[in-house]
């Protein structure tokens, strides 16, 4: 409620009828400014109400950058409904120690081009988006990747709701699954300038859909959503079937919250299963000459995840920390063909394999940060018939034996502005056979046009 205080008025001489009139005329004068005054508070207070009533369900960390305003109803310039356009421009050097055209991660299926890149300069990835509301009904983005090897492809293209009820919407397209934590972020907004060795083997980099995704945000206090995705996925883990249907459904669930005013956290956990129809690989038999293996079959895999922040009253421009970490299990049955273009000798596969990483982020100064990560990896031991029952020698699929894949990094980055940034990244990397290879980047990211925040 407010309370008005008029200032006292100095009376004047009753019988002075110019200044009586005066008097009346300044007393009318700050009755209409004190009615306007309430009418505007008035005004305020009722927009401030209808802004709650609409945010009783809040979501504390957003998962996907807000789209564009629409533009207000009414006439309107022809450029109100203009998309917004960004640019990615990467980069970097790299210095390694072993040759990246024979990287095989020891104990795992090869899941397409996860090595550590090319030597010495190179043009990284870089990204074209162009994002808008469509109608007060739907949001299109599309998002384009350029590669140094000149080479276009479409990485994300989706429309997404933006006015169904109960916190309910629907995403449909070509779209990074909602699985896990990092699957959703694009590579220029990653803490370390590769992805852990569990995304490499699991998801074979990153795990995008064609299909449909639906997510429900539920009306509570803390941040609970739910979703459930089906469609076809062209890449690892899952191979395209000639039929109709999905060969992907997974489903997730993300819960967080505040811890004070200076800690945020989420975590979640998700599930994908995957069908893979001649699913080839390429490998060596004993005698050292290249093959290609196939996998028909089914493949499970679960993602858990957790992320926490800190920074000091919630100021992140002077000082942050970040922990970040996931869990991956993935189970396969089916068929293993060896040497499927020549002898295509069959037989029964079954595996059981685990990885997870662990990585912080500290952001000591403005402009500065250092990171640290560890990745392992456990492949178990597969059952294969090829080999069990004497078929062909063990030595034929090496790439298929037990193994414990490690790999060490540590980072620094500078972030002249929002915009742009250079790190430096070293890594231990014990994820071959019996070769450390000690790798050397230097990054760099720069973003052009209007970019939205990313996700927490």
């Amino acid at each position: 409620m407010l309370t008005f205080i008029a200032a006292p008025v100095r009376a004047q001489p009753a019988n002075t009828p110019n200044t009586s009139a005066a008097s009346a005329d300044n007393v009318s004068a700050i009755r209409a400014e004190l009615a306007a005054i309430k009418v505007d508070y008035a005004g305020r207070v009722a927009t401030l109400e209808s802004q709650l009533i609409q945010n009783t369900a809040p979501a504390p960390i957003a998962e996907q950058p807000a789209p564009p305003a629409m533009a207000s109803a009414g006439p309107t310039s022809g450029a109100a409904f203009n998309s917004a356009m960004s640019m990615i421009l990467a980069g970097r050097y790299a210095n390694l120690s072993q040759d990246p055209h024979t990287y095989r991660i020891a104990g795992f299926v090869p899941a397409g081009d996860v090595s550590p890149g090319e030597r010495s300069f190179s043009l990284g990835e870089s990204e074209l988006t162009i994002a808008a509301n469509v109608d007060p009904y739907f949001f299109a983005n599309v998002t384009a990747s350029i590669t140094g090897e000149d080479t276009i492809g479409v990485e994300e293209a989706y429309v997404k709701t933006i006015a169904l009820p109960s916190g309910l919407s629907l995403k449909a397209g070509r779209f990074f699954s909602g699985i896990g934590y990092l699957n959703e972020i694009h590579a220029h907004a990653w803490d370390f300038s590769d992805q852990p060795l569990a995304y490499q083997v699991f998801l074979g980099g990153q795990f995008k859909q064609d299909g449909a995704q639906l997510k429900w945000l539920a009306p509570t206090d803390q941040f609970l959503e739910f979703g459930v995705e089906a469609g076809n996925a062209q890449g690892f883990p899952a191979a395209l079937r000639n039929r109709n249907g999905p060969n992907n459904t997974a489903l997730f669930a993300h819960t967080g919250g505040d811890i004070g005013d200076s800690i945020e956290w989420r975590a979640g956990a998700a599930s994908l299963d995957s069908h893979a129809d001649s699913r080839s690989f390429d490998s060596s038999d004993a005698a050292g000459n290249s093959v290609m293996d196939t996998f028909t079959g089914h493949t499970r895999t679960w993602v858990a995840d957790a992320t926490m922040k800190w920074s000091p009253h919630g100021n992140v421009t002077q000082r942050q920390l970040k922990i970040q970490g996931e869990y991956f299990r993935r189970s396969e049955n089916g068929v293993l063909a060896f040497d499927a273009s020549g002898r295509n000798l069959q037989g029964d596969y079954r595996s059981q394999q685990s990885g997870w990483y662990l990585q912080s982020v500290y952001q000591f100064l403005p402009r500065w940060r250092i990171g640290a990560r560890y990745d392992a990896l456990q492949s178990n031991s597969p059952y294969i018939a090829l080999s069990a029952r004497g078929v062909i020698a063990v030595a034929n699929l090496a790439q298929l034996l037990p193994a414990a894949p490690t790999r060490s990094t540590l980072m620094v980055d500078w972030n002249p502005s929002e915009f742009s940034r250079v790190r430096a990244q070293y890594a231990w990397d014990d994820s071959r056979a019996a070769l450390r290879d000690r790798q050397f980047f230097l990054q760099y990211i720069y973003s052009i046009g209007a970019h939205g925040a990313h996700k927490f």
